[in-house]
């Protein structure tokens, strides 16, 4: 169920409220920009129609993007400003029991991991979630590019699908942190994306699915 879609009077017993998080970021050449918000978008649609009174609101398509500067239709309104939203956000919802922001942009987490611990500290029952896949590669990879050909296959440009850096993370973070994704990856993909297919990535999804359903199933951190 989205929020957008409600009326004020058809906001009843909201149990939890899922707010995707996105980012507007190169994806290589042949993912979109909003790929970390479509996913994200995916995940929490599916989550909630599988759980008893969860909404879904609008995505946030700006995130913490930084690392991804130089490279054309990247928007980036960086960690202080997410944190700052993300928190007069909160504070507005006197309508729903629960929180949980679902993640779908690595360069997010340390914004939302400040508001969510300012926002616990204030009161609220409010969390965050964010996609794990072991052995995954990093970014517009086989992986993420699996999962974008699951959730909209019509927006992939698979035929422009190119190999980047297939340098193990830790290995190359040094020098990502120093100089960002172009310096380490022309193409903006960090891992493989080329044999990526439809069927792992509606396995992967299925598997998201089912791990963020299982955090709406168990009580907030605030309730522990």
């Amino acid at each position: 169920m989205r929020l957008g879609d409600l009326t004020t009077d058809g906001v009843d017993r909201v149990t939890a409220l899922l707010v995707p998080l996105g980012s507007t970021e190169q994806h290589g050449p042949h993912l979109p920009l909003d790929t970390d918000t479509q996913i994200a978008v995916a995940i929490a649609d599916a989550a909630a129609a599988r759980a008893e009174g969860v909404v879904v609101s609008d995505p946030l398509p700006f995130g913490s993007s930084g690392e991804h500067a130089g490279f054309a239709g990247t928007l980036s309104i960086g960690t202080g400003a997410l944190r700052l939203v993300l928190v007069e956000l909160v504070r507005s919802i006197d309508w729903a029991d629960r929180v949980v922001f679902v993640n779908g942009h690595g360069g997010n987490h340390e914004g939302v991991r400040l508001a969510v611990e300012q926002l616990v500290v204030e009161g609220h029952r409010v969390e965050s979630w964010s996609p794990h896949i072991p052995d995954g590669d990093a970014h517009a990879g086989y992986s993420e590019t699996s999962l974008m050909l699951a959730v909209a296959a019509d927006r992939v440009r698979i035929d422009l699908a190119e190999p980047g850096t297939t340098t193990p993370l830790a290995e190359m973070m040094p020098q990502l942190r120093e100089g960002g994704v172009r310096s380490v990856s022309p193409n903006g993909v960090l891992g493989d994306p080329t044999g990526a297919s439809v069927e792992h990535g509606e396995r992967l999804l299925a598997s998201l699915v089912d791990a963020l359903v299982k955090v709406l199933e168990t009580p907030s951190c605030s309730e522990r």
